[in-house]
């Protein structure tokens, strides 16, 4: 199979994130048959660098020996059970683990399977924790310039108008400020005087 195949067979019933289709016209996709570390490869045999992660996912390079390895026994045992109702040895081990590295009292974690959703779940604890103390807070602050994700919550605390401009009328309300110029108090109070 050759590049222009795959491309043309993808344009036909794909549509992609963070993407105008339209742009495709001038901006061809690049079709990935395999990948080894941080190598792409096409289908012609052309190599490109992730230099993303493929969306921060592949941190240890793709095709990992370790990764895959414990992928495919995980695979043999149990693929996948939903958590709602249910659980299993290896979530409660994550759980436990991840858990000793947080500071406080934060000792239960919720499982995402994607950053949009993480976000979603974000907002909706925020959202959650302040109705419990009475309070309704139903506006959202995020720094400039910021992306989160596609989803409609994930959108709403986003800051890229190309991504956000259409759902406007159905987005959660936010609001933006610059994001500081440091990690001190002085920078972030300097941030949020743009308020």
């Amino acid at each position: 199979m050759k590049n222009s195949e795959i491309v043309s067979r993808d344009l036909a019933h794909i549509w992609h994130p963070c993407t105008q289709m339209k742009d495709h016209e001038t901006l061809p996709l690049i079709p990935v048959k395999s990948a080894k570390g941080v190598w792409l490869e096409d289908f012609d045999g052309h190599r490109y660098i992730d230099g993303i992660s493929s969306w921060w996912v592949n941190i240890f390079g793709h095709s990992n020996d370790y990764i895959s390895q414990k992928l495919t026994e995980q695979a043999r045992n149990l693929e996948h059970v939903l958590l709602a109702g249910f659980t299993h040895e290896p979530a409660v081990r994550l759980a436990e683990r991840l858990s000793r590295m947080v500071p406080g009292n934060l000792h239960r974690l919720f499982f995402a399977d994607n950053g949009s959703s993480a976000i979603e779940v974000a907002l909706k604890m925020s959202y959650h924790a302040h109705l419990n103390q009475g309070e309704n807070r139903p506006l959202f602050l995020s720094l400039t310039n910021s992306y989160h994700g596609e989803t409609l919550g994930a959108l709403s605390v986003g800051d890229v108008e190309l991504y956000k401009k259409t759902y406007e009328p159905i987005l959660i309300r936010s609001i933006q400020t610059p994001v500081p110029k440091d990690r001190s108090e002085t920078a972030a109070r300097e941030a949020a005087k743009a308020l």
